[in-house]
């Protein structure tokens, strides 16, 4: 976009947090960074682009941008703890937004939730994701580094629930990002700072509200862990996320949460609630348009449950490898076939598998 378009369009002399987000929306940025003495900057399918076009963030203009429109309960939060993680709506867009201090200035992530909810096909994702959906009790964890597609997953699944039965969902999100249609269940959505005080008050509360589906958008540290084991272990379904590349790294995280005393006995609770995880990345097509998902999946049977309880993580990736006739999915194998059909390049493929040498084998 040239500067004059620019001044035609937005007002060049008069650039506001409106105009930013509408120009953030017309390039389908996945994520908007207004950083002081930057450019404003905006990532498309994985790379960061900034806007030399545009007048520079200067310390002023990127506080009086972000300021513009907050409330005054939220500019005393940030003003107080130098950080606030919240939602906002433009145009029927939302967006995921942290505002920071950094080097003395104003700063801000915008994280861009599309509007309409796609679907497991739409997504591309495994006909098995279906399976999900009909479990009435049990923990489901997608993982993967941020800003992968966990979310989005997420929501593609929880909607499906949504439309296919009648439950009561409860969503618990830091903040609220996707917002679900009117469908067979109801839904509960609950944001952190706006509808409670905190993750863990939300989760002990979640229990006495008649819920058959929870939602955790994370889950944080050992207390918020315990309370998403207790209320998967009580006859729910959990969904969340954590931060890991794979199955025995989710494994090895969530256990290393706990102090040393209480982990045998949460190696037994994994065991007995763990349904299936999830570990997911987003790689960029072989014909540069757009990123395609490449995922692993684990299924938690008989062996694997012994694996968890037993404390041996290292070993599921030997049941990934052989467990495919299953339902199992294992990276490196995903990779290879995303490469075999043309969707990704080998050399992306390799840039982004957890097990190189795995990958070789497949792709010989």
């Amino acid at each position: 976009m040239t500067k004059s378009r620019f001044r035609n369009k937005f007002g060049m002399t008069n650039m506001g947090i409106q105009e930013l987000l509408e120009l953030a929306i017309e390039r389908r940025a996945s994520d908007l960074h207004l950083i002081a003495n930057t450019y404003p900057t905006i990532r498309i399918d994985g790379q960061l682009y900034q806007l030399t076009t545009l007048p520079l963030l200067t310390r002023e203009l990127s506080e009086n941008i972000i300021f513009s429109f907050l409330t005054e309960e939220q500019k005393e939060n940030l003003l107080a703890n130098k950080e606030i993680d919240m939602g906002y709506e433009y145009k029927d867009t939302r967006f995921r937004i942290n505002a920071y201090h950094t080097k003395g200035a104003w700063s801000a992530a915008f994280r861009l939730i599309p509007t309409k909810i796609l679907t497991v096909e739409q997504l591309a994702l495994p006909s098995a994701f279906h399976q999900l959906v009909d479990y009435n009790q049990g923990l489901v964890l997608v993982t993967g580094p941020t800003g992968e597609g966990k979310s989005t997953t997420l929501a593609a699944v929880i909607n499906e629930i949504n439309l296919k039965y009648s439950k009561h969902i409860i969503t618990i999100e830091d903040p609220i990002e996707f917002i679900y249609p009117p469908g067979k269940s109801v839904i509960s959505q609950r944001e952190l700072h706006q509808d409670t005080h905190s993750w863990n008050i939300a989760l002990r509360s979640a229990l006495r509200e008649d819920p058959d589906v929870v939602l955790v958008g994370e889950m944080r540290d050992y207390e918020s862990a315990q309370l998403v084991l207790t209320i998967a272990e009580t006859g729910h379904l959990v969904f969340s996320t954590l931060h890991t590349s794979s199955s025995p790294e989710t494994v090895n995280r969530i256990i290393d949460m706990f102090p040393a005393h209480q982990q045998n006995q949460i190696k037994t609770q994994l065991a007995g609630t763990l349904r299936a995880i999830i570990s997911q990345r987003l790689l960029p097509r072989a014909d540069a348009r757009g990123r395609i998902v490449a995922l692993e999946l684990l299924y938690n049977n008989s062996a694997v449950a012994s694996i968890i309880r037993d404390g041996k993580p290292f070993l599921l990736e030997n049941v990934l490898q052989t467990s495919e006739q299953e339902g199992f999915i294992y990276f490196e194998r995903y990779l290879s076939q995303l490469v075999e059909g043309g969707r990704i390049t080998k050399e992306t493929a390799f840039s982004y598998a957890i097990r190189p040498k795995e990958l070789e084998k497949y792709l010989k």
